[in-house]
């Protein structure tokens, strides 16, 4: 069906990686898409210059705030790629008339893969033994075994899920904290032991940060919650870079009180160069990257490009 004249913008990194795959049903929907240069997502003041005269977009981790929309005067469907859509100002979407959709459940087991990867790291202290053979030395640490230890998930959608049946592989016992229902039914499937909030952090040994973020989840680790916790322990964000209070995040560390941290996102990205969190050794980063490969970039792009076009009514 060809709908000349309609035009999305394209700001999603990992869509744009990928563009020529769906190319041809842009062309055959006779939509033209437009893809600016991304570092990782623009600003507010980038989004104004170039969102006016776009009927859809495909996005990322977007600052689409009440500023930005004001300017988006064309626009009828925000594709967000990806799960979350905290980025995305819902009422002023909602009051331009704006539909605002995403991509669930596509990558839970990749964004797992990482989170149990870091789990790994830090109990082994691989990127040390790494950094010191670059360095031509011959470091040996000793590290922490990990089975019969406690691993806490807080929030429990598909990529909780997803790291529960995976930690229980490496022998762990696994709690969870969310408050959906679903959360409950899928925890009693899987064996897992639902807690409160408190608890999730006081028994775990290794937490892992899976939930959406929201007014309620903002610094929902801070000085307090991190001082639950048992004393040399772990904690995994794989989730959202506010979710962590990252100064209480660099005096755990400094104090000793947190053994180490592994960070795939931040408050703000990419991480300044000033971070305190970068001077400590135990400190390990990636690049909000956790659902990077091949095949889950296809499968959510391919939903982001379907939910545009919907949205389009192409």
């Amino acid at each position: 069906m060809s709908n000349d004249g309609q035009r999305a913008l394209i700001t999603c990194l990992q869509m744009q990686n990928c563009f020529d795959e769906f190319r041809s049903a842009f062309e055959e929907r006779g939509v033209e898409a437009v893809l600016p240069t991304v570092i990782q997502q623009p600003s507010e003041d980038e989004l104004i210059e170039m969102i006016e005269d776009f009927d859809g977009m495909i996005a990322g981790d977007d600052p689409l705030t009440a500023r930005v929309l004001a300017h988006a005067r064309r626009m009828r469907i925000i594709s967000k790629w990806g799960v979350g859509t905290d980025g995305i100002d819902q009422d002023a979407a909602r009051a331009a008339g704006i539909e605002v959709t995403n991509t669930p459940a596509v990558f839970g087991g990749e964004v797992a893969d990482v989170a149990l990867g870091y789990v790994v790291m830090l109990a082994r202290l691989l990127h040390c033994l790494d950094a010191s053979v670059r360095a031509g030395g011959w470091l040996k640490h000793e590290g922490r075994s990990i089975a019969q230890n406690t691993l806490g998930i807080v929030g429990f959608g598909s990529i909780g899920q997803a790291v529960a049946r995976r930690a229980m592989g490496f022998d762990l016992r696994v709690v969870a904290h969310d408050l959906a229902q679903s959360a409950h039914q899928a925890a009693t499937n899987l064996g897992v032991a639902m807690v409160d909030r408190d608890a999730v952090f006081a028994r775990s040994d290794f937490l892992v940060l899976c939930c959406p973020l929201t007014a309620e989840t903002h610094h929902l680790v801070n000085a307090r919650s991190l001082a639950r916790m048992p004393p040399d322990s772990y904690l995994v964000n794989v989730a959202r870079g506010p979710l962590v209070d990252e100064v209480a995040l660099a005096e755990a560390l400094q104090s000793g009180r947190l053994a180490a941290a592994a960070l795939d996102v931040f408050e703000e990205e990419p991480l300044p160069a000033d971070s305190p969190l970068r001077a400590f050794e135990q400190c390990v980063f990636g690049t909000h990257n956790g659902s990077n490969t091949r095949e889950a970039v296809l499968r959510a792009s391919a939903l982001a490009v379907e939910n545009l076009f919907d949205g389009l009514r192409v």
